[in-house]
Order: C-alpha cells, then structure tokens, then sequence
C-alpha cells in the first residue's frame, strides 16, 4: 500500500489555479521531499491531504483512504506541522502536548510517558513547564513537531519545518526524522534544499501546480545535475569576484552562477567550454584563487536547472 497517491488534484481560489492536475505517489516508509517555489500549491497539496480543505477535482489517498470520504479517519493516523504553528499562550509546553494526548485518546499513564518522551525528544524537557507565550519561534516549531509526533502517526505532514530552527536545532530534528523513517512515513515540504539531500529519499519538485518530475534523490543527481565549478578567491578580494560573476552570467555555457562569501558557483551546460574558459577568465580578470574544482552536483542545481532561477526569485 502507498503512503499517499495523489491523481490529477487541483485547486481553484477564485481565478487562481493553485493546482493543475497534480500527481504523485509516496511509497510506504519513504522520506518524500516537496520542493518548489513560493506560490507552487505545496501548501495547498498538504492541506487537502491532511483533510484541511476540499480540492476541486482530482483525488487522493491517504493511507490508502480516500480524503474525501474519509477525513476523521484519516486524522486519527497522521501527524501535521503547519508552517506557522499556533499555541495558546498561556498554556506550558507540557500542558500543551497532554491536551493533544487526550484528543487522541491516549490513556493518561501512556499519555504522561509520551509527553516526557516528546520533549526529550525535540530538545525542549527543560522548559516543559514554562508557558508557550514567552517560547521563541524556534522553540515553537519544536513544540510543533512534538505535537504532530504525539499519536505515533504512520504518516507524518511538515510543512517547511526547519524554517525558524538554528543550526545546531536543524541537524536534531534531521537526526530525528531520519530516526523515524523506521516507524512512518514521511512528506517533507521545504525551501532549504541541503536539508532534502541529506535526509529525503525521494523528491518530487512542483511547479504552478503542476509535479514537474518526481523521483528517488540520487536518480535526480544523476540525470539533471551537470557538474559545478566552484573557484574560491582570497579575503578582500569580495569586490572583484563579484564583479567576475556578473560577467560569467552572460557566458553562453553558464547555466547558474552564485556567489558565497569569498567563492563563486558556476553550473554549466557545457562542461568541456566551461573547462577551457573558466581558469583563463578568473586571471584575466586579476583574481588571485584560493581553490579551483569541479564539485559533485546538489539538489539546488537540479531544482534551478528544472525550475528555472527567474520562477524561484
């Protein structure tokens, strides 16, 4: 059975067409990454999925239950993180997650356990007494994994959940996701595309509500992916480089070029130009390299090259 199966889904808000004719599948235990720009419908997907609103035509399954005609049942077994989740202020974070355990019906020895477990779980057991109101937003986003986690879900809803996490919070809940591929199911909506290579198996990329290409991670690296030069520059020399990328943008074999700090990241359409003209411009430009290579290709480079810079932008 497939976690989710989607068939030609669409959506209308007025004279907008949030989805055209959407399709996809999760397979069971997948990490399934949902990737596109803002405005995509990715929102909108999850939402019908997790029985939040109607579509216009199309169907779905969850679980191998129809959304339409199956939504109590379907809450009951899946988890969901909404971008922005909304507490009650007042209530303590402990307080929160005994609340959820009780719409779900879990018996209150189990219930008292699962919290503690929870909150151990996403980093917040020291401040399980403290009220939600005085919580950073980061903070929330963990009570708000916390909370999808509660009712053991086979299927687990994130929409874009490392959005308000640091570093250091963003490599936990990973961690957490990847250990809990073991037990569900998993849709993961989100900009930050490293997150989806290191921990999806399975992306799909949408586009105007439309899937543009749905497919296991590495399938996609290896047919989308052209190699990326990356030349890294001394200190002080921000200036030049920047100046060097803008020009490289207009080369005809550039497909995307990006600037980080001191190194510029060029993904090209035709490698073997690439080689012969990239070393040749950095020095007539006067730059001094710190490092020249060719890199493996991202995920970020397949999106760009599939979606296109100017739709993401």
């Amino acid at each position: 059975m497939t976690a989710i199966r989607v068939e030609g889904l669409r959506k209308r808000f007025g004279q907008v067409q949030a989805l055209d004719g959407l399709t996809f599948t999760v397979q069971q235990g997948a990490v399934f990454g949902f990737l596109g720009p803002n405005g995509a419908g990715k929102t909108t997907t999850i939402r019908i999925l997790t029985g939040l609103a109607r579509p216009s035509g199309g169907r779905a399954w969850v679980l191998g239950m129809d959304v339409s005609t199956a939504r109590r049942e379907i809450a009951r077994r899946i988890g969901y993180l909404p971008e922005e989740p909304v507490f009650y202020p007042w209530m303590t974070a402990r307080e929160l997650l005994d609340h959820v355990g009780r719409m779900f019906g879990l018996p209150g020895r189990e219930r008292r356990a699962r919290v503690n477990e929870l909150l151990d779980q996403v980093g917040l057991s020291q401040v399980g007494g403290r009220r939600i109101g005085a919580f950073s937003r980061g903070m929330r986003q963990r009570l708000g994994i916390a909370q999808a986690l509660i009712n053991r879900p086979a299927l687990l809803f994130l929409d874009e959940p490392m959005s308000a996490l640091d570093p250091a919070g963003r490599r936990e809940v990973l961690e957490l996701l990847d250990r809990l591929r073991a037990d569900c199911s998993i849709l993961m909506s989100t900009h930050v595309l490293s997150d989806v290579e290191r921990v999806c198996d399975t992306v799909g990329i949408i586009a105007r509500g439309r899937m543009v290409i749905e497919a296991p991670r590495e399938e996609l690296l290896a047919r989308y992916a052209a190699p990326a030069f990356e030349i890294e520059g001394e200190p002080g020399n921000e200036g030049a480089l920047a100046a060097w990328a803008e020009g490289l943008r207009n080369a005809r074999w550039a497909m995307h070029v990006a600037v980080v700090g001191t190194a510029v990241r060029v993904v090209a359409s035709d490698v073997a130009a690439a080689k012969r003209e990239l070393l040749p411009s950095a020095v007539a430009a006067g730059l001094t390299l710190a490092r020249y290579e060719i890199a493996r290709p991202s995920l970020e480079d397949v999106f760009l090259q599939l979606v296109g810079a100017g739709e993401v932008a």
